[in-house]
Parts: structure tokens; sequence; C-alpha cells
């Protein structure tokens, strides 16, 4: 086979961001995702909160990003996925 691992052999992660204010927020966070080693695809839903990553990069480094360009993050995986987040904050 291939050594070349093609995009179906990325994983899909969705996290919680929090602290975005606006559409340049938003831009902001998917900028920053995108950077990270392992991101293939970044999207970050301001209405929602929702940042979609496709890659192999892991949650935890995502979520580290974020915090570190200090806004808000959480592993939807490791919490709740349907029905939203729960109150937290």
């Amino acid at each position: 086979m291939n050594q070349h691992q093609s995009h179906q052999s990325y994983e899909t992660t969705v996290i919680l961001v929090s602290g975005m204010t606006c559409g340049g927020c938003a831009n902001a966070v998917t900028r920053i995702l995108s950077r990270i080693p392992g991101v293939a695809k970044a999207t970050v839903d301001i209405k929602t909160g929702y940042a979609t990553i496709e890659g192999t990069a892991t949650s935890a480094d995502l979520v580290a990003a974020v915090e570190m360009a200090g806004y808000g993050a959480a592993d939807i995986d490791a919490g709740v996925k349907e029905g939203g987040p729960h109150g937290r904050h």
C-alpha cells in the first residue's frame, strides 16, 4: 500500500469554545486551530460555539492552543455531544 494517508483516515473532533464575541474571534480561533500540526481543516460556528476539526491532532492539543490564545475550550467528546453543553461556568 501507499504510505500516504488519505483524508479518509482523518478523525473529526468537536470542541466547545467560549469567549468569542464576534466573527473576528471565530476567524482567530479558526486560524489558531489550522496552525496546529495534524489539523487538515478547522471550522468554527460562533452561534453554537462549536469548533469542528478534521485531522490527526489530539483534542488535548486543540483545547490547549485555544486556551493559550485566551479563549475557553472544552473537549465535547469528554463531555456531552447531544443536547449541548451543561453549564459548568
